[in-house]
């Protein structure tokens, strides 16, 4: 899982060209909007296409559960991998 949570560290970092920040300098467990990383609903966007290229999972924009899985790193680790294991 730790390897799926650094991997999904840097499509957070290339997707969003954050300048600036490694994937260690982002918290695995703190939330990726407003409080941790301060994302917005755009980076939301930009960010679950580049998770939907790249591990070919689909979420949708307005679901409470879409939000629970973009709540930190883990919980999209989480999410990727239950999804690749269907």
């Amino acid at each position: 899982m730790q390897a799926l949570e650094q991997e999904i560290k840097a499509i957070i970092i290339e997707s969003l060209n954050l300048e600036d920040v490694t994937p260690d300098d982002i918290d695995t467990s703190a939330a990726l909007f407003v409080d941790g990383l301060g994302l917005d609903s755009i980076d939301a966007l930009e960010l679950g296409l580049a998770l939907q290229k790249r591990y070919g999972v689909s979420m949708s924009a307005d679901s409470e559960e879409t939000r629970q899985h973009f709540a930190s790193v883990s919980a999209l680790a989480q999410f990727v991998a239950a999804q690749r294991t269907k």
